[in-house]
């Protein structure tokens, strides 16, 4: 499968819908697809349920995105710090909903959508409000927390470089949640800064292969 190799960051996020859940990749800013997010807010979805680690730093990327209003929910793992005033004021006045995931939960839970996994057992949230509602069971003397799969319509991801088949190599930390949220999305789409040609990238440093990519965009 070979990604399409956009020319634009407008052309990237065409046609994405109202209403879609959309995996953003990035911790905090290293990795985040910042000009794909302006791109999406130009393009104007609306209504959307977003799965990032953060709630947005500051007011550029996902706290852009978010002051728009165009969010109805995030699921995130850490929604405060520093500089999340934007996420923070949004969710006091009630404008926004909001489902804390532990870290390791979120990785995976987008994982097990990737590799088609119905559900699993976990023991991080237990005895915590966060399991409040879960099936319950202990395995041999341990007591676990039924999770559910993270699927994205879209996932919006940031990587180094990629080739013009879609294959992604990503830069040290910012490779962070982009592989598993490219194998957890519908439509996955690649910011990168350089597009080189099939066969230039070392395939033993190819972490996301071209058959999760659909389109790629160098920004």
């Amino acid at each position: 499968m070979t990604a399409v190799c956009c020319d634009t960051v407008a052309e990237a996020v065409a046609g994405i819908r109202d209403g879609s859940t959309v995996l953003i990749g990035g911790f905090g800013l290293a990795g985040m697809p910042v000009q794909l997010i302006d791109a999406l807010i130009g393009q104007g979805a609306t209504d959307l349920t977003v799965v990032s680690n953060n709630a947005g730093n500051g007011d550029t990327g996902l706290a852009a995105l978010l002051a728009k209003g165009r969010v109805r929910k995030m699921i995130c793992s850490f929604p405060r710090q520093s500089d999340s005033w934007v996420f923070d004021g949004l969710y006091r006045a009630g404008r926004i909903e909001l489902e804390v995931v532990p870290q390791g939960n979120l990785a995976e839970r987008m994982r097990a959508a990737g590799a088609g996994i119905g559900a699993f057992y976990c023991p991080t949230a237990v005895g915590t409000p966060l399991a409040e509602g879960k099936e319950i069971r202990e395995i041999e003397g341990r007591t676990y927390v039924l999770e559910y799969p993270i699927k994205g319509d879209v996932a919006l991801i940031g990587a180094h470089r990629s080739d013009r088949m879609g294959n992604l190599v990503y830069r040290k930390t910012a490779r962070n949640f982009g592989p598993v949220m490219a194998t957890a999305g519908e439509l996955v789409i690649a910011q990168v800064s350089e597009i080189v040609e099939t066969g230039e990238l070392d395939p033993e440093a190819i972490v996301t292969p071209s058959i999760y990519v659909d389109r790629v965009v160098a920004a």
